[in-house]
This record gives C-alpha cells, structure tokens and sequence, in this order.
C-alpha cells in the first residue's frame, strides 16, 4: 500500500501543476527551491514572488481583450489595482510595471501616490479611483490631488452629501465623480443591501436635482461591488444585470457618464483542486454588458475592474516550521508550529478561509493526519481546514529530522489584517520577509525586505 505523503497529494489531485512541483522530495513553489530558502533565512517567513503580480496582471488584461475581440466590444479597458490588498511598495512598483491604475481605500493612500508620483513611477494622467466612506482627511486628500493636476481622480461617492464637501473645497473648478451604487447583498447574508454606496432608487433623482445643476461636476463613471467576487452564480449574474441597465437607464439623461466600474475581483486559487473558467467569465460579463447597451441604444461603457487578491494573492507564501509533535489522546496529533494563524494567517482564524498548505520537506515519508497548531495561548490559534478531504495529513515529522511546511497564495490583506510590524496577540513577532525576483537573465535573485521584528521595536510601540 502507497502510503508515503507523495502518493497522497498525488491521489488526490492532479499533481504536480502550475506553481507547485517536487523535485527530489522537496516542494519547489514557481521554481523556488524552498529548502534553499529556509536555509539561508529559516522559519517563520514570509515570501513574496514579485514576478506572479505582473504575470497576473497581465493574464486579465489578455482575459477582456479577447472577450472584447470577440463582440467588437468598442470600449476601452482599465485594470485598477485594488490597494488596501496589500500597501507594500515593492508590490506597488510590480504591479505598475504594467501600464495599471489604482483604486484606493483610505486617506493614507494618497502619501501613497504622492511618494509614487514624486519617485516617477506613476504620472498625473493616471486613473485614481477614490473609494470608500471618506472622513475630513480623505475628502481634503482627494481635493490636494485634483488642485495639483491629477487629471484623472475619481471620487466614487458613497452618500449624497458627499458631493457637497468637493463643492465647497473647489468652487469654480472642474471636477469628476463617480457614484457607487448599493449591491444587493447576496441571498444567504445577515442584511438585504450593503451599507456602502447610494441606492439605485435615489441616484437618478440626485442626478437629476443636483448633479445636472452643476456645471462644473462630470459624472464620469458607475460602481458597483460585489462581496463574492466574479462567480457563475444566479446571484452574480443577476446583480451584473440590475447594474448594467441602471448604467443604461442613467447613460440616457447623462451624457458625461462613460465608464463601469464592475467591483468584486476575480478568484484566486486557494486549493489543489481549483477549476475557474476565466477566459469565460470574463467574455460573458462583456458580452452581456454590450448586449444591454445595445438593446437600450446607448454607446458601451469603459470597463474598470479593481482586482486585489487576484492581482498579489498567488504571489505570497508563510513557511514554518514543526517545532514539537504532541499526542493529546488517543485520536488527536498536533503538530506545533513556530508561527501563528491569528497573527500571520489572521484569515484562516476570523472567516475559516482556504489556503493551500503543502509539506515542503520529507514528500518520500509515510503520511499521518494531523492538527496544526500555532503557538499562541489562544485556543483559536490551530489549523484544521481542508488538505485532503477535509483533515490535514502531512509526513511524519521526528526532533532530529523536522519537518517545513507552507501556506501558500496568502499574499492579499494578511499583512494589513494581522498588523504586520505592529502589536500582535502574544506580543509574536511579525516574521522576517523575504522578496524574489528574476533578473532579465531568468535566474532568480532574492533578498531580505524585513528581519523578525524585534522586542526593541515592539518596547517602543507600547510605551515603554
């Protein structure tokens, strides 16, 4: 009987794929030998491979241009990188190698494009499009940027009187805005319509009492997001539709509006067994855009998506280490790692997400089911989500041989969620990072962007 940890991931899924290989019992993740890598940093850590943010990009733009080929679809598309996914500057650079926006979240994102703009890796005609429910500082951060010539800032207002604050900031000047409109939550959720963005119900009325009026104000572009992301379901489809023809029905009376900001990004793979047919989601979203468009005679709208995850997810990895094997009775095996769930893969603990989890080292040995427990007091901190079936097997792990393990694809929001650098349960340090490149020649360069945070830096966080 097969019953070596190889012959298990093996039986179950059609391995090895894209990203993931075993070369000499070792898990090689985008041709990274990660042996190599935790022998030159150790565990816990962090990496980045910055290559797969731009190949990401790259294949959604490909996506829409063909399904737009396909329907001579005659507008434009704008990939927007959704920044609150991840702030970090090396994934921002990356991901504007590749003629992209940005969308933005917060009040310190605008720093944000300051420092881009002043290090010349944006320019003032790129597109900005300001979401989210803006306080003094975010309103006042916007304003900045269009009195400084940004020509292309966008803020998506999230409520009526949301417009007033850009009047009395810019009287006499010109100026576009965008409008989010309310989504209908989905069927299985606690409310009935999100709390972000203006019901469908009053826009037309607020566009025409109060938009119209004002000669200096373009409602250039139509939002809509969507929590699930871009799925074949009833629901997604459905609201896709309610959306589209309100952009229709509005396009009519409003000759400015030109653009669709169809929020909600595309999956990403976060299991072994992951099927998404992209090239078909993205052609029918395009198609049924233009079909509605045609069907109410009204010119097709520029196409914006903001994709977050999609964009940086696949891109990151934690690796740890199993640092004790404990027997708490006759059915349960732990195994302790030297990192935790809550601080570094916070997701997995506070909405039970998927990550992909694989063994690095020790594929030839014979399999066990396990727990994974981190190594917080807090008896939440453990890892029991879906390997194979459900449980979690990995090979068998010994003091003297011990055994690495990875999550893999976690490279969206975890950082920002577990407070990377900061104060976190325990006082656990935030790992140390390690970023990987290619050079032009194809050879992989790698190097370290942060060491294990420090009880220095954490002293001095809290006072002391």
């Amino acid at each position: 009987m097969k019953n070596r940890y190889i012959d298990l991931i093996q039986q179950s899924y059609d391995f090895p794929q894209e990203g993931f290989e075993v070369i000499d019992n070792s898990l090689h993740f985008n041709g990274i030998n990660l042996m190599d890598v935790i022998k030159q940093y150790g565990t816990p850590l962090k990496i980045t491979y910055l290559p797969k943010i731009s190949s990401q990009i790259q294949k959604a733009k490909r996506l829409f241009k063909v399904a737009m080929a396909k329907v001579d679809y005659k507008g434009s598309y704008y990939y927007c990188y959704c920044t609150k996914s991840s702030h970090f500057q090396f994934v921002m650079e990356e991901a504007l190698k590749n003629d992209i926006h940005i969308e933005t979240s917060s009040a310190f994102d605008i720093p944000i494009i300051r420092s881009l703009y002043e290090s010349q890796k944006i320019n003032k005609d790129i597109y900005i499009l300001c979401n989210g429910f803006k306080r003094e500082g975010y309103i006042q951060g916007i304003v900045d940027l269009i009195k400084d010539g940004f020509t292309n800032v966008i803020p998506i207002l999230d409520n009526v009187n949301e417009l007033q604050e850009y009047e009395k900031a810019m009287p006499g000047k010109k100026f576009k805005i965008g409008i989010r409109i309310a989504s209908e939550e989905e069927p299985n959720a606690e409310f009935y319509t999100s709390r972000l963005g203006i019901r469908s119900r009053d826009i037309m009325d607020f566009y025409k009492n109060t938009i119209r009026k004002n000669p200096n104000v373009e409602l250039k572009l139509l939002h809509f997001f969507i929590n699930t992301g871009i799925r074949d379901t009833a629901y997604y489809w459905n609201e896709l539709q309610r959306n589209i023809s309100f952009y229709a029905d509005l396009k009519k009376i409003c000759p400015d509006l030109t653009a669709l900001d169809i929020g909600g990004g595309f999956p990403i793979k976060t299991k072994l067994e992951f099927n998404f047919d992209y090239q078909y989601m993205a052609d029918e979203i395009v198609m049924q855009i233009k079909s509605a468009c045609d069907q109410r005679k009204v010119p097709v709208p520029h196409l914006f998506t903001e994709f977050g995850s999609f964009t940086v997810g696949e891109s990151g990895a934690i690796l740890s280490s199993v640092t004790g094997v404990k027997q708490q009775n006759d059915k349960e095996l732990w195994y302790m790692i030297d990192s935790s769930f809550i601080t570094t893969l916070p997701d997995t603990w506070g909405i039970k997400q998927k990550f992909i989890m694989l063994a690095i080292n020790h594929w030839d040995k014979e399999q066990q089911r396990v727990n994974l427990g981190g190594i917080t007091c807090d008896g939440e901190d453990y890892y029991i989500m879906e390997s194979v079936k459900n449980r979690v097997f990995m090979p068998q792990s010994t003091a003297d041989d011990p055994l690495y393990l990875g999550f893999f694809h976690t490279g969206a929001y975890q950082d920002s969620l577990g407070g990377y650098g900061g104060i976190q349960h325990c006082l656990l340090p935030a790992p140390k990072h390690v970023l990987i490149d290619k050079t032009e020649e194809g050879e992989l360069s790698m190097w370290l962007f942060a060491k294990e945070q420090s009880s220095k830096s954490m002293m001095k966080i809290l006072g002391y």
